[in-house]
């Protein structure tokens, strides 16, 4: 396993990246997109430290739902998906996903090495075989997974409820289980059926599994979660379909096909040999059992179990080697909570690129990835408020502040740096930034970037060059801030490249050199830079408004397209699904507390804040709340509420919030903050 420790320019690395394929059956959302900017980024880097790096990607093409989808257009399948990866791919190249080879896993690539694969998991003994009873509709003549039956809850007798889960009691059962179950797809009552299933063997991997999650290849929250699932004991995974399914025919099976998740991740592996073919290179090398490439997968923490369970085994089955890391992320809210199309914070790609410039959303994602798996909110306020200040107010400013001294001094940077000390403090940065990237801190990056952009303008600032200008014989002294001014721009710009690519195009430009990310940071001495053209322009609210009702409108019109209700659950559990399980010990640290509303204020210059006085019965709490759209403050004073006494205190543009006042609702103007009974007191513990 070749997992990189440090920063040895000397030998160039060969390294292999994907993100998960999006499934062929629907337009790309920012949640998407979120994994998308961070590989590529990671990527991005990679290659300006001169390593051998590809991205591979492809659309996950298979499936009832792509088949059930093409029915209902009225086309092919394969008309299908070839539409949606046009729409993929113009996506991708929009927001500036720079991907090396972009595929389809319907492809003969992908048709020859599933075929393979299964091959050499059957002839290790890997492959069983074994009648299984589903649903089955009668007058369609196809097996239904769970989401294409509805009937009604045996549990709380809600009618139209899924076959799996009721929304309004949140019970769970089998399909078997429902009362009166139709068929989504006819409207035919479904029948039991037995099946002939082809099984992968999985838990004959425990063991190697328990070693392998635990080789530095995952994140450790994820590899402790994988644990629970193995020591819970492994069952063996379905990998067949019957027919008629969209995808893959099992060699010497008639009228059975591979699942999805089967033939998906080898899908990594088609784009690679498609690319490779193409460029007379050889795929092998990288999936080789022996090979010293590394390989990374970025993927949401959604289908862990396929990449960290399914994969790994399927791979060591089949003679190949397992991925060097699996880089898992969390998932994406909106204004603190997740994407949801009732509530109108479901923002898919075409939407923001008609709006905005992709370079605030990769800047602002940028700004909040972290290594880990923790969910990454969109503040859309936050969003406007940190692409101004920190792209336009401070890298930008570096250049246009001083750009046009140099310009009149002829267009020729000082043949010195002004002030050494500060130029070093740079120098030093640049290890350290190089690090983070490379570690996907890319957060901790950006942070350490503005702190130098901080450092930079202050600088220029106090030296203010343009009060020098105005006296008689300090022209070279002059020259010599602003040409460090310039330096100190192309270093930053260095740094931004892989999150910034277009910017720091015309920042290549306007320099006329390139932003060479080397071992150690050199200035332009000497060096003659071109007339400098604004690079970026501030985010308006206005735009962030068009660009939410156009996530509305494009909502509204799939929604209207036919069986798009069919396909789409609503309601509040269906919209926020239930968290995931926590222990009660976790749960008893959580301290609520009644608490009185002494005070209820506007927060100037904020959109969604309320500043609230609570008091705590003898102490006094001051927290800033977002429910300004649902609350006058005249309405909440004197009101009681819930509070969680023991959040550790934020600080925030407005001040210190200590706390969190409870409210419930998708949000807007349906916010209801939780109000105790009379009789509660405030400062008594929430039990």
């Amino acid at each position: 396993m070749n997992i990189y420790t440090g920063s040895n320019m000397s030998h160039p690395r060969k390294i292999l990246v994907t993100s998960a394929l999006p499934y062929a059956n629907g337009s790309l959302h920012l949640g998407h997109v979120l994994e998308y900017i961070q590989t590529d980024i990671w990527t991005r880097f990679q290659k300006a430290r001169g390593h051998d790096c590809l991205y591979m990607c492809a659309d996950d093409a298979h499936g009832t739902a792509i088949m059930l989808k093409a029915e209902q257009l009225g086309i092919s399948a394969e008309a299908h998906i070839a539409n949606m990866q046009a729409e993929h791919q113009r996506d991708f190249a929009d927001f500036l996903i720079g991907v090396d080879n972009y595929h389809s896993t319907h492809s003969e690539e992908n048709r020859e090495l599933s075929a393979l694969i299964y091959k050499r998991l059957r002839a290790n003994g890997h492959i069983a075989v074994r009648n299984i009873t589903q649903a089955f509709d009668p007058e369609k003549e196809l097996f239904l997974a769970d989401r294409y039956i509805k009937g009604t809850c045996p549990k709380c007798k809600t009618e139209d409820q899924y076959g799996d889960n009721c929304e309004a009691c949140g019970a769970t059962y089998s399909p078997t289980e429902l009362i009166n179950p139709k068929s989504v797809i006819s409207g035919a009552t479904p029948v039991e059926k037995a099946s002939e299933h082809f099984f992968f063997t999985l838990p004959e991997f425990t063991d190697f599994l328990k070693e392998w999650t635990r080789s530095g290849t995952l994140q450790t929250e994820v590899a402790n979660k994988l644990s629970e699932w193995l020591d819970e004991g492994l069952q063996e995974w379905d990998i067949s379909r019957d027919a008629p399914y969209f995808g893959f025919e099992i060699p010497g099976e008639p009228g059975k096909y591979f699942y999805v998740w089967l033939d998906a991740p080898i899908g990594y592996m088609a784009s690679l040999k498609n690319y490779c073919d193409q460029k007379g290179l050889d795929w092998q090398e990288y999936w080789k059992k022996d090979s010293s490439a590394e390989v990374y997968h970025f993927i949401g923490k959604d289908i862990v179990n396929f990449h960290a369970l399914f994969w790994p085994a399927m791979l060591t089955s089949a003679d190949f080697r397992t991925p060097t890391k699996v880089c898992v992320h969390g998932f994406l809210t909106v204004n603190g909570k997740k994407m949801s199309k009732s509530r109108g914070t479901f923002i898919n790609a075409r939407s923001y690129l008609e709006h905005l410039n992709p370079e605030y959303l990769r800047y602002y994602f940028a700004a909040k990835l972290t290594a880990g798996v923790d969910d990454l909110d969109l503040n859309l306020e936050d969003f406007i408020q940190r692409v101004n200040s920190d792209l336009v107010g401070k890298v930008v400013n570096i250049a246009s502040r001083t750009a046009k001294f140099v310009s009149k001094s002829g267009g020729v940077l000082a043949d010195s740096i002004h002030d050494e000390a500060l130029w070093q403090q740079f120098v030093d940065a640049a290890p350290q930034i190089t690090e983070l990237y490379e570690q996907r801190e890319f957060a901790k990056a950006m942070r350490e970037i503005m702190a130098l952009a901080d450092t930079a303008n202050a600088w220029i600032a106090e030296k203010a060059p343009w009060s020098l200008a105005k006296q008689e014989g300090t022209e070279a002294e002059v020259l010599g801030i602003c040409s460090q001014g310039v330096n100190m721009f192309r270093a930053l710009m260095t740094w931004l490249a892989p999150v910034l690519p277009n910017t720091a195009a015309k920042a290549t430009e306007f320099l006329g050199a390139d932003l060479a990310w080397g071992e150690k940071l050199e200035p332009l001495l000497g060096h003659s830079i071109n007339k400098f053209k604004p690079l970026m322009q501030r985010v308006e609210q206005t735009q962030v408004d068009a660009m939410m009702e156009s996530a509305k409108e494009a909502l509204a019109a799939a929604m209207a397209t036919p069986g798009a209700a069919s396909e789409t659950k609503s309601g509040p559990l269906a919209d926020d699904p239930i968290a995931e399980e926590v222990q009660f010990d976790d749960f008893a640290k959580v301290d609520l507390r009644v608490a009185l509303i002494a005070k209820a204020e506007h927060v100037e210059g904020a959109g969604k804040l309320l500043k609230l006085t609570l008091d705590l019965g003898g102490e006094t709490r001051q927290v800033f709340s977002g429910i300004k759209s649902a609350y006058k403050p005249e309405d909440l004073q004197g009101k009681l509420t819930v509070m969680v006494a023991n959040l550790a205190p934020r600080k925030m543009r407005f001040g210190i919030s200590e706390g969190m006042v409870l409210a419930a609702g998708p949000g807007g103007k349906d916010l209801w903050i939780l109000e105790p009974h009379e009789g509660a007191q405030p400062g008594m513990r929430v039990l």
